[in-house]
């Protein structure tokens, strides 16, 4: 039996779909930097996981919804890291555009057709994004 647990981290992403696109931000000065990902972050000690998307959606985007829709689960393991990564699937965030509340963070929000992504889209977020498409529920390693 093992002793000593390994540390993961769990990611909460958040899916705003308009008119059958996307939103998504182009990372800065973070992990994965130059790739576009899901608004999203870790969820903190203590807190709920739509507590969490609702927070990060806030923090990021300025945007608010209605209600939180549990949209997948992926068992993220890379080389270097072990994510759960949990995404929500945000309703009726109203006609509201994003703003860019983190500059540091993130340099733009844009909105990408849902059958034409980007290509550099942020490692953690691809198979998400997939598994979401296909309307799965989870993907495993």
């Amino acid at each position: 039996m093992k002793e000593k647990y390994e540390k993961f981290h769990i990611g909460i992403n958040v899916f705003v779909v308009r008119n059958k696109k996307l939103l998504l931000g182009k990372r800065k000065n973070v992990y994965g930097a130059g790739t576009w990902g899901l608004p999203g972050g870790h969820l903190e000690y203590g807190e709920g996981m739509k507590e969490a998307a609702a927070r990060e959606l806030g923090e990021e985007t300025g945007l608010k919804a209605d209600e939180f829709k549990f949209a997948g689960l992926i068992n993220d393991v890379r080389e270097d890291e072990h994510y759960l990564q949990i995404g929500f699937l945000a309703k009726d965030t109203g006609d509201k555009e994003p703003i860019l509340n983190e500059p540091e963070r993130c340099y733009e929000w844009k909105w990408f057709d849902l059958d034409n992504l980007p290509q550099d889209i942020f490692p953690g977020h691809i198979r998400e994004i997939q598994v979401f498409k296909k309307g799965d529920y989870f993907s495993d390693k």
